[in-house]
């Protein structure tokens, strides 16, 4: 595989978006109408934690793929890149606990984070795929080499 630089203008525009997709939420939110809203039950703001963390989850995953060096294997990057995507949300309701004011369900339904045992399970199967995958690749780029 031979390398190709990316034209300027598509990495300074897409570079924008991943930018202010990190940051937009936290700009648009971060104040008294979303997070510090008094009238926002908890687990409203759990959710918009997540959103937030989101945004600033799909930036970076859109930023990474953008720079990163272009000499892959087609395999491996196609690999890397579904267990970043499948990964994403799951990761990102696990931190909307950090932020000021949530909870993981609203008080009159208890204190539970039922939604764990989904992150759970969820990321185990992402795990599991990801090793059988890689090591089919290997296995694949070994015998190739033979």
């Amino acid at each position: 595989m031979t390398r190709q630089s990316p034209s300027i203008v598509y990495r300074t525009l897409l570079t924008i978006v991943g930018l202010v997709t990190c940051a937009g939420a936290y700009l648009a939110d971060w104040n008294e109408t979303h997070i510090y809203n008094p009238r926002w039950p908890p687990h409203a703001k759990f959710h918009n934690g997540q959103t937030m963390s989101m945004g600033l989850a799909l930036g970076a995953a859109t930023l990474y793929y953008l720079w990163r060096p272009l000499k892959v294997e087609a395999a491996k990057d196609n690999l890397h890149t579904v267990v970043i995507f499948a990964s994403l949300y799951w990761i990102t309701q696990l931190s909307a606990i950090l932020y000021p004011g949530t909870m993981f369900t609203d008080p009159e339904f208890g204190e539970t984070f039922i939604q764990i045992y989904l992150v759970i399970g969820l990321s185990t199967l992402i795990g599991i795929g990801y090793l059988f995958e890689i090591r089919r690749i290997e296995g694949t780029k070994k015998m190739a080499v033979a």
